[in-house]
């Protein structure tokens, strides 16, 4: 079964990360879900990321908002894939997580998607997965397809309506 990592420097980042669990969850991927600070507790960092791939996570999402090291710390220390979701803040809106995730020295890549994107976190965790795992990659493509279906929808609604205006 696939396994992916779901981490956030606090407990207050858990409305950001729930989108992510459960896009992962509605593919079949079980879900490790932890709290663990790049700053507070660095020693609990290094030991996830160092046996990451021994407990069998394939892939990581690392959920952090300000200075936002979590996902850098966490790639310093694993070869697994690791995704940045930066988390909004109130200082200046997330883009200090945004920049904190993607300016990451040459050597420790983070993959990273927008303030609060958790569900795309959480697609980009599938896709990753979706490379070994058929049955993700599936669902995957029953998930855009549903994109689809209810875009083409809005567009006939959208195009009825203003039919009845001309």
């Amino acid at each position: 079964m696939p396994k992916a990592a779901v981490l956030m420097g606090s407990k207050s980042d858990i409305s950001v990360v729930k989108p992510a669990v459960a896009v992962l969850k509605s593919m079949g991927v079980e879900v490790e879900v932890r709290v663990i600070s790049a700053h507070r507790t660095p020693e609990e960092a290094h030991d996830f990321a160092s046996s990451a791939k021994e407990n069998g996570i394939e892939v990581i999402i690392c959920a952090a908002g300000k200075a936002a090291h979590l996902g850098g710390v966490v790639a310093a220390y694993t070869t697994l894939p690791v995704i940045g979701l930066p988390v909004k803040t109130d200082m200046m809106g997330g883009l200090d997580s945004l920049l904190s995730i993607v300016q990451m020295p040459s050597g420790i890549p983070v993959a990273t998607v927008g303030v609060n994107g958790g569900e795309n976190a959480g697609l980009l965790a599938a896709q990753i997965l979706g490379i070994k795992y058929p049955a993700v990659a599936a669902e995957l493509a029953e998930y855009k397809l549903k994109m689809r279906e209810k875009i083409n929808a809005d567009d006939c609604a959208l195009q009825r309506e203003l039919n009845q205006l001309i």
